[in-house]
């Protein structure tokens, strides 16, 4: 099995847009605001973190795909991307009109 750098490159552009400002990146930063802890501890544990639960999603999405079709996954996965897009726009028109 070789390194695929076409796919490599797509999964990291796709990851990395999907974590920018995500609930993980907030939690991130606020460790990252008391002065007196470790950059390099918050680094290096939100890093394995990160990879643990990669690694879990990997797993299970081979596991899934031997009972369902990459096909119905991957309508399924634009679907939820699609409802939580709407669900937080809604929700954020609905905070607005409730902050007036």
């Amino acid at each position: 099995m070789e390194f695929e750098w076409k796919l490599a490159a797509t999964v990291f552009v796709t990851v990395f847009l999907a974590e920018l400002g995500d609930k993980t990146q907030f939690a991130t930063m606020l460790f990252a605001t008391d002065p007196a802890t470790s950059r390099l501890t918050i680094v290096l544990s939100a890093s394995f973190a990160l990879i643990c639960s990669v690694i879990v999603a990997v797993f299970a999405g081979a596991l899934l795909s031997e009972y369902v079709s990459p096909a119905i996954l991957k309508s399924i996965a634009g679907i939820g991307f699609i409802a939580v897009g709407v669900w937080v726009l809604w929700a954020g028109e609905v905070s607005v009109a409730t902050h007036r």
